[in-house]
């Protein structure tokens, strides 16, 4: 038994050496003195001091640090075994890893409010005297400082804090009744039968969630395939790295740099760049030869409404979805 090492330690089971006495730290047997001198050898400390079956002690808890362990008390027995069971605290404070990270959480989110606010504003006074960028800053920061009074913010999970998509308050609420039945069976207050009625309805309720998520990622797939590959990520183990490659010479390039230029090279030669034909018919068609583009109100709602709302925001700061819910404002 090697655990020296271990920087905080408790072990709890069953070493049935029934001739150990721990206030005097002997005992008769040769393997119950090679034990003994085993715990003393990794510096650990036995816990408990009331006999775990009839009166003999038999269930042992061990620590290297005693402050770690608290309130350990024997009480009662578990269905129809002859071992008492064992309570104890870990006092230990561990640490909460939260993320810096801050995101909209639309699930609170009042788009009602937010087009009752943006349709007060006076758009066309104020926007009155301002060039394109000036309008379109002023349009940003209006929106964004209502944002704040309609859509509440909060920090974004990880990986490993963050609940399943599935787990609703219903869910949640048929757990803490599970978990509530099981500690009634233990201490005899519920029967096994009873309690395996809880554990199975409980079972059938997360099954049944589990099912209809996926029934609903599937059908909108088309529209949301970012759910979609996130929900089955998420259910791999391992995650899939990239392959070998194959260059222009034949050679297979396995080390991250060159994927990396082989990314890059294959990238920019496929891109074209389209920007100077749009800019061109842009501005043969809407410019009407002032300070301000000619733009139709149908133009820019028929673009607010096909946005895709599980897209990222962009550089601007402003979301699709909070952009999609504000595309039927009038005045704007």
């Amino acid at each position: 038994m090697e655990v020296t090492k271990s920087q905080a330690l408790v072990l709890m089971g069953d070493f049935n050496h029934l001739d150990i006495c721990w206030e005097s730290n002997t005992a008769v047997h040769r393997q119950s003195r090679k034990f003994l001198g085993s715990v003393g050898d990794n510096f650990l400390v036995q816990v408990l001091e009331e006999p775990t079956r009839g009166r003999a002690l038999l269930d042992l808890l061990l620590t290297n640090q005693e402050e770690l362990v608290g309130e350990a008390k024997v009480d009662g027995n578990l269905g129809g075994s002859e071992h008492e069971m064992i309570e104890f605290r870990l006092l230990t404070q561990g640490r909460k890893e939260s993320s810096r990270i801050w995101t909209l959480d639309f699930r609170k989110a009042d788009f009602d409010n937010l087009r009752k606010l943006m349709g007060r504003i006076p758009w066309e006074n104020n926007r009155r005297g301002k060039g394109v960028q000036e309008s379109r800053l002023y349009f940003k920061e209006s929106l964004l400082r209502l944002q704040g009074q309609s859509i509440r913010v909060c920090r974004k999970n990880s990986k490993y804090g963050r609940r399943p998509a599935w787990l609703n308050n219903e869910i949640l609420a048929d757990l803490k009744h599970k978990k509530e039945a099981n500690k009634k069976w233990k201490i005899g207050q519920m029967t096994r039968e009873e309690y395996q009625n809880i554990d199975r309805a409980c079972r059938s309720e997360m099954g049944k969630a589990k099912s209809h998520l996926e029934m609903q990622l599937a059908r909108d797939v088309k529209s949301n395939r970012k759910g979609f590959f996130r929900y089955v990520s998420n259910k791999k183990k391992v995650k899939e790295s990239v392959g070998p490659l194959l260059n222009e010479g034949g050679n297979l390039v396995t080390e991250d740099v060159g994927k990396k230029l082989m990314y890059s090279i294959f990238f920019a030669s496929v891109f074209t760049n389209k920007v100077s034909s749009q800019t061109a018919a842009l501005g043969s068609t809407a410019w009407g030869g002032g300070d301000h583009p000619s733009v139709e109100k149908e133009v820019v709602r028929d673009y607010l409404e096909k946005l895709d709302m599980h897209k990222s925001m962009g550089p601007d700061v402003l979301h699709p979805r909070v952009l999609k819910g504000v595309g039927g404002c009038d005045g704007i």
